[in-house]
């Protein structure tokens, strides 16, 4: 009988490693589930080979090699419906059931038979949920985990939802307020460069046939113009690699951790990365802990939405310290990246026990200083551009015009 090694939680959130034997993949799950054990990985002994779940009648691969299925505002609503729905007193395959039957996206409704049929089997909910980890989160699988720990799987999705809701709010926030400037700053270069590139040397090759002394802006505008226009392949070639290679060099741990460095270290755009992300996790912390996910599992997890390497460090550190009995504030303040206001208050939540009303307050003042910080900085960027591309254009028209009223003068 083959004998397999996995690692998963048990009923109380605390990780468990160990073997069974069992005929298959499927009966030793069944086998730990029985035994209050929810694996997430598990291998073959002698292979030592993780198994692969098969392909589902559905035709979706559960797993990672395939596009995500759900966006997030497609999670967040079918989360939504299904605490309803297990709220009214439906089973969870037969409010999966439902769900199936109200959407029309043929994806969605195999992802769904899928998970139901695994349900069906024996397998917990949040165990089939790991089978998609590009549709649902790690945050999402650790609330579920916990709510069928608890037994109030319907409270913890409606809390799920509200997360989830809240995050897609600040991320459309967020967006949609460079959205505009980022618009205006690409379409106003492209014009630029084709003005320059393209326009300006047909006009300028009058005056580089005159004898007369050409004024100083004419003289930078042509140049420029010159330059543009006989490498303007290699300009292009050189910005296309540019942006290829940064992209490359981004993709690896080493450029994260620069680039969210540098990022940090910007002006104003660089305060509101880092409240974007310390009110991520805030809310994700205080959204976990309230469901009833241990700290340093919650933390683990919560690390991973700030989305900048060196707050991720930070926390992580932070982690490792709290692992050893610390409290949570110190570390936090040690690592000099959480402003003061931050580490009070969990200092506050630690001493009063009311850590994730903390956090939570936490995650409700930052939103609301990102709010205030974006709307100044978009209302300060669009006039400061339109005010730079003024005055560029200014410049070519002078460099232009001036010539053209000199000449008219030699002729009088």
């Amino acid at each position: 009988m083959p004998v397999y090694q996995y690692r998963g939680y048990k009923a109380d959130g605390a990780s468990a490693t160990g073997i069974v034997d069992a005929e298959s993949p499927k009966v030793a799950r069944l086998k730990l589930r029985k035994d209050g054990v929810f694996p997430t990985e598990m291998a073959e002994q002698e292979g030592a080979t993780k198994t692969v779940i098969p392909r589902s009648s559905s035709g979706l691969s559960a797993g990672v090699a395939r596009s995500p299925v759900l966006t997030v505002t497609d999670v967040a609503l079918m989360t939504r419906q299904l605490a309803t729905l297990l709220v009214a007193g439906l089973p969870l395959v037969d409010a999966l059931g439902v769900l199936m039957d109200q959407t029309e996206r043929k994806g969605v409704k195999g992802l769904l038979a899928d998970v139901r049929e695994a349900i069906r089997g024996g397998a917990s909910y949040s165990v089939v949920l790991e089978r998609y980890p590009r549709d649902f989160s790690s945050i999402y699988v650790h609330m579920v985990r916990a709510g069928e720990a608890s037994g109030a799987l319907d409270q913890i999705l409606f809390r799920l939802a509200e997360f989830l809701e809240k995050q897609l709010a600040l991320k459309n926030k967020v967006t949609n307020a460079i959205l505009y400037p980022a618009i205006m700053l690409v379409v106003g270069t492209l014009v630029l460069f084709f003005l320059v590139t393209f326009v300006v040397p047909k006009i300028t090759a009058v005056f580089a046939h005159s004898k007369q002394a050409l004024p100083w802006p004419t003289i930078v505008l042509m140049e420029i113009s010159q330059f543009c226009s006989d490498y303007w392949m290699v300009l292009l070639a050189g910005i296309l690699i540019g942006v290829w290679g940064l992209r490359r060099f981004k993709k690896t741990e080493t450029g994260r951790v620069l680039a969210d460095r540098l990022l940090l270290q910007l002006p104003l755009i660089g305060q509101v990365a880092r409240m974007v992300s310390i009110s991520r996790l805030a809310s994700t912390l205080a959204t976990m802990l309230s469901s009833g996910v241990q700290l340093l599992e919650a933390l683990d997890v919560s690390r991973r939405v700030m989305n900048n390497r060196v707050l991720e460090q930070a926390v992580e550190e932070a982690r490792q310290n709290i692992r050893e009995g610390e409290t949570i504030a110190e570390p936090l303040k040690r690592s000099g990246q959480f402003p003061p206001l931050v580490t009070h208050m969990i200092a506050v939540g630690e001493k009063s026990g009311e850590m994730e009303e903390m956090l939570r307050r936490i995650g409700q003042i930052y939103d609301g200083e990102v709010d205030r910080v974006i709307t100044r900085f978009t209302s300060l960027l669009e006039p400061i551009m339109i005010v730079v591309m003024g005055v560029v254009v200014l410049f070519i028209v002078v460099a232009i015009l001036l010539p053209i009223f000199e000449m008219g003068q030699m002729v009088r």
